[in-house]
């Protein structure tokens, strides 16, 4: 009788625990899974926000001449866009951002082309899509951040060994151009 209870005390601590292992190995799939949907989201909207800069190129274009190799380098990082990871992501973002800048400094020297309606129009469609991008990016890095703590912290450390599973890496994007970008025309 005695062996019995033993043998449903073990057989009942073996549930338990696989049942443990079950629950924390859904959870790191769930954050893993829930980042590969926002970096998605960040994707679109990058690519929102290069095809806006490919517009306000079109209409700052009809003012000023401005560089042949902004337009190829928009187009080659709305290219690139789509299969790019973290890293990659926050090249493109600093990028961007300097293409922006220097367009930013372009309007400014062309007070007309300030007031134009295309440009305005097409400047708060970007600045929606910098709100959004700024939105994904705290959530991917919250959703990073909780799966990176699971890596590190017991008991979860032993399913994510077990599982071999590695920390995500964060998104870093640049909050403000900090230096005036240069102008050649």
């Amino acid at each position: 009788m005695i062996e019995w209870i033993i043998g449903g005390v073990v057989l009942l601590v073996l549930v338990v625990l696989v049942l443990w292992f079950i629950g924390i190995y859904n959870k790191f799939q769930s954050l893993k899974n829930s980042s590969e949907a926002t970096l998605g989201q960040i994707r679109v909207a990058m690519k929102k926000r290069l095809d806006m800069i490919s517009q306000l190129l079109g209409a700052v274009k009809s003012y000023a001449t401005f560089e042949k190799e902004t337009l190829e380098g928009v187009t080659r990082m709305r290219a690139g866009v789509g299969q790019a990871g973290p890293g990659d992501l926050n090249e493109i973002e600093a990028e961007s951002r300097s293409i922006l800048g220097r367009l930013f400094a372009v309007m400014e020297n062309y007070p007309d082309l300030k007031t134009s309606a295309t440009v305005t129009d097409l400047m708060g469609s970007v600045k929606g899509i910098e709100d959004e991008i700024a939105r994904q990016r705290y959530t991917y890095n919250n959703i990073s951040e909780q799966y990176n703590t699971m890596c590190d912290t017991i008991p979860s450390n032993f399913v994510a060994s077990f599982a071999h599973f590695t920390k995500l890496e964060y998104l870093k994007f640049e909050e403000k151009i900090e230096e005036v970008p240069e102008i050649k025309f």
